[in-house]
């Protein structure tokens, strides 16, 4: 049996205001939508069309090293992150919590791809979301045209 899939709704629904993919969640707006009314197998679907996004999006501005490591230092710092999500996941949940703080990539067992070195936390987070979101609505308008 699967566990729960829990909502992915961060609170900053955009689909209430026309949006057809949520700038929060990156769900579709039939997803919003329908959530309740999903089975748990409808909703593992989409929590892995959505945890597939951002791993792509976030391997292509860092790299782990050290899982073990990146693991220690999120719970070190009491992050709120799945367990079940892929480790790229947690690197999002890291950079969200406080991509400002972090002054040392090598300490979460991580590094720069070359073409983001020297480029700011704040700015790669900022980027990582971007690309999660037009990823999402690039998908959407493949697989959902409008009619």
């Amino acid at each position: 049996m699967l566990k729960r899939v829990k909502t992915p709704c961060v609170g900053v629904c955009s689909t209430g205001i026309g949006d057809q993919v949520c700038r929060g969640c990156k769900r579709y707006a039939h997803e919003v939508v329908n959530w309740n009314a999903y089975s748990n197998e409808q909703r593992q679907i989409i929590a892995q069309r959505l945890d597939a996004f951002l791993v792509q999006v976030v391997s292509n501005k860092l790299r782990i090293l050290d899982h073990a490591q990146l693991l220690a230092a999120i719970k070190h710092q009491q992050i709120q992150f799945n367990s079940d999500q892929d480790a790229y996941c947690w690197v999002f949940s890291l950079l969200k919590a406080g991509a400002s703080q972090i002054h040392d990539l090598q300490v979460y067992g991580l590094a720069y791809q070359p073409q983001w070195q020297g480029v700011s936390l704040v700015d790669i987070k900022a980027a990582i979301d971007q690309d999660y979101y037009t990823l999402s609505c690039a998908h959407y308008d493949r697989y959902f045209p409008a009619a």
